[in-house]
C-alpha cells in the first residue's frame, strides 16, 4: 500500500518538468540555483516532476537522483509513482501497438519507447540524429522494436522523433486514438493514448495528497507542457520556453541558465533566501 505523505504541513505542489526546465540539456546539468530552490521548496511544497520521460530508464535515473522528487507523472501521466511506490499506469493497447508497429515499419518513421536499460526503436538512426539537436549527452541502447512482443513487454507510451510537422498530420489522421505533445524545437514528440496528459497527472496528484488545485505551481518550456501549465493554480513558462508556452502562462520568468526556476520561486514567495 502506498503510504500517504504528510500533506497537513504543506502549502501545496511545485510540479517541474524536466527537459529545458530544470535540465539544461546543452549542459546536461541541472543548474545549482534551481536545485538550491528545490531544496528550499521541500518543506512547504511536494515535489513533484512531471514530464515526457519513464524516470526509471537507464538515461534518466541519475537525474531522478538529483532531483529527489516526492513523486513523478512519468510519459505525460501514463504513468505515476510516489517514491518507489506505483500509483498508477496505464498500458498500451496491444492490437493498437501491433498496428502503430507495421505503419511505422512501412513508412520509416521514427517510433519507439524506452523501457529499463534498453530503447526500443523503429528507424533507431534517426532518433540518434532527433537526440543530438538538444544535447550530446544521451548514450541509447537500441534493441529491435519488434523484442517488443518476442519478449511480450508492456508498453506505457511512445516517443516520436523527427519533424513533427512532416508526420504529424498523417500520424493523428490514421491514429485519431493518439496524441502527440511535441517537444520545444518540434524536432519530435511524446505518443500516447488521448485522455492522458500531465494535466490528468496533476489531478491525481492533487488527490493522493489532498491538496487543491488552486495551491499548485507549475513550471515549463515544451508544448507538452501546455495542459500542465494551464491546469495549475499558477503557469510559470521559463525564458526559453517555447512561444505558444509562454502565451499560455500566467507567469514567464527568466531563461534556465539565468536562475529561472528559483527566481521565480522568489518572484511568488514560495521560497526566502
Amino acid at each position: 500500500m502506498i503510504k500517504n505523505l504528510d500533506h497537513k504541513e504543506k502549502r501545496g505542489i511545485a510540479f517541474f518538468d524536466l527537459d529545458g526546465t530544470l535540465l539544461d540539456n546543452w549542459a546536461n546539468a541541472i543548474p545549482d540555483s534551481a536545485l538550491k530552490a528545490l531544496d528550499l521548496l521541500r518543506p512547504n511544497y511536494h515535489v513533484v516532476l512531471s514530464t515526457g520521460r519513464d524516470m526509471d530508464t537507464h538515461y534518466s535515473v541519475a537525474y531522478k537522483h538529483m532531483v529527489r522528487p516526492d513523486a513523478i507523472i512519468h510519459q505525460n501521466g501514463n504513468k505515476i509513482t510516489i517514491g518507489d511506490d506505483l500509483l498508477f499506469a496505464h498500458k498500451m493497447d496491444r492490437q493498437l501497438l501491433h498496428e502503430i508497429y507495421e505503419y511505422c515499419t512501412s513508412r520509416n518513421i521514427c517510433m519507439g519507447t524506452s523501457i529499463g536499460s534498453e530503447d526500443f526503436f523503429i528507424c533507431p538512426e534517426k532518433k540518434r540524429a532527433s537526440d543530438l539537436s538538444y544535447t550530446k549527452a544521451v548514450k541509447r541502447n537500441f534493441v529491435p522494436f519488434e523484442e517488443l512482443f518476442q519478449r511480450d513487454i508492456e508498453v506505457t507510451a511512445l516517443s516520436y522523433a523527427g519533424d513533427l510537422a512532416a508526420e504529424k498530420d498523417m500520424i493523428e489522421t490514421d491514429f485519431p486514438m493518439l496524441e502527440l505533445f511535441s517537444f520545444n524545437g518540434g524536432v519530435g514528440a511524446d505518443v500516447v493514448e488521448r485522455g492522458f496528459s500531465k494535466a490528468e497527472g496533476m489531478k491525481r496528484m492533487c488527490e493522493h495528497f489532498g491538496i487543491s488545485i488552486a495551491d499548485t505551481y507549475a513550471f515549463g518550456d515544451s508544448p507538452n507542457d501546455l495542459a500542465l501549465l494551464k491546469a495549475a493554480g499558477i503557469g510559470i513558462a521559463m525564458g526559453n520556453a517555447d512561444e505558444s508556452v509562454k502565451a499560455a502562462a500566467d507567469y514567464v520568468t527568466d531563461d534556465i541558465r539565468s536562475d529561472g526556476i528559483y527566481n521565480a520561486c522568489r518572484h511568488f514567495g514560495m521560497i526566502e533566501g
